[in-house]
């Protein structure tokens, strides 16, 4: 069984689908987020332009199993299929989701971003070109992955422009890991996605302007430039919220729970030095690495980014938006995932809480209805 990416990327170039058939236009679809910690699940359907949250989940690691459902190992990050099926399954039951059609998001330490120049070509030669160059920018054969890309700059035919192409690859061994889980766990693997992009579609409503999209996950961040809803630069790096809450339980001697629940109640705010000053020397290296990116797209496009935004559990920390927007003197918001879907009203305030952890999954539900 095969799968393919989503996006507004080449998709007809690449027109590998786990199930054919499954191409006009599904009426639903559910996006999965397989976390360290956790796995999200968001069910949407589309009828004409309008699109509905159905429904939305969460099972914890730790509700089921002392080990988390991914695992260092060698320093890479392992799937454990059976674990993770179960758990799926687990959560589809519970959360009473019926569709069959879904898409599984990829980490970001699961994949290759990367952007490069090419000369003046026609379009006919773009895609063999973007191959034959691909080779250069990935760490693994060619062979061993699944490209897919996207023009980002310049036009083809036009013998004074140069082109830009964004590049994603993913190592088909993650692939073949995603489609074990979904076939263990009855369900219909209808496509791969790259977290990153997922995030852009979920998150960046507005067509104008440079953004910078952090994600604080357990494990790791990652730093993506988005201008007028492309995705430009996608970095990865080691800050991790998980450790925001072991450097508290250190601090204070208490257990990871109790920690965590101080951690998300007071953050940066809190009254306790030992907690606030543990907390801002972890987070100041975050905000050097935003820096950092930051520059390096100015120096390279000449651009200025306007708004940073938040996303991932972590991004809630009380306190956090705010120092952020202090020492990087930007806009820094919190965008909501669900904000153009439609959902009983009732349920505003307690999405608007959950949206930060279901960005992934509620971006790859999307695609899904897109494609």
């Amino acid at each position: 069984m095969a799968s393919n990416f989503l996006s507004n990327f080449n998709i007809g170039k690449l027109n590998v689908f786990a199930n054919p058939a499954k191409m006009f236009f599904p009426k639903r679809m559910v996006g999965i987020d397989v976390g360290t910690a956790s796995i999200k699940v968001v069910e949407i359907s589309r009828w004409g332009q309008g699109k509905t949250l159905e429904n939305y989940a969460e099972i914890k690691s730790e509700s089921l199993y002392k080990e988390p459902f991914r695992n260092a190992e060698k320093g890479s990050y392992l799937l454990s299929n059976y674990f993770v099926s179960r758990a799926v399954r687990a959560v589809l039951d519970e959360a009473r989701i019926r569709t069959k059609a879904v898409v599984f998001s990829i980490p970001d330490f699961s994949t290759f971003c990367t952007s490069f120049d090419l000369p003046p070509m026609n379009q006919s030669e773009l895609q063999d070109a973007v191959y034959y160059n691909a080779s250069q920018y990935i760490p693994l054969p060619i062979t061993e992955t699944t490209l897919d890309w996207k023009l980002i700059g310049g036009t083809p035919g036009d013998k004074q422009s140069s082109l830009k192409i964004f590049l994603v690859a993913i190592p088909n061994q993650v692939i073949q890991d995603y489609q074990k889980v979904a076939q263990m766990a009855g369900v219909e693997l209808y496509a791969v996605e790259a977290e990153a992009l997922g995030l852009v579609r979920s998150l960046v409503k507005e067509n104008k302007d440079c953004k910078c999209l952090v994600d604080i996950g357990v494990q790791s961040t990652t730093i993506n430039i988005i201008d007028k809803k492309d995705l430009k630069k996608s970095y990865s790096f080691d800050f991790a919220g998980g450790q925001l809450t072991y450097s508290i339980a250190s601090a204070l001697g208490m257990g990871h729970m109790e920690a965590e629940s101080v951690k998300n109640k007071e953050g940066l705010t809190s009254s306790k030095e030992e907690i606030s000053k543990t907390l801002y020397l972890l987070i100041d290296p975050l905000i050097i690495e935003i820096k950092k990116v930051l520059s390096d797209f100015y120096q390279q496009e000449g651009k200025e980014v306007s708004t940073v935004y938040l996303t991932g559990g972590t991004s809630l920390l009380p306190g956090l938006r705010e120092y952020i927007s202090e020492v990087l003197k930007k806009k820094v918001e919190i965008p909501n995932c669900f904000s153009d879907l439609l959902y009983p009203p009732i349920l505003g305030e307690t999405l608007e809480k959950m949206a930060p952890s279901f960005s992934v999954a509620a971006g790859v539900a999307l695609g899904g209805l897109e494609t």
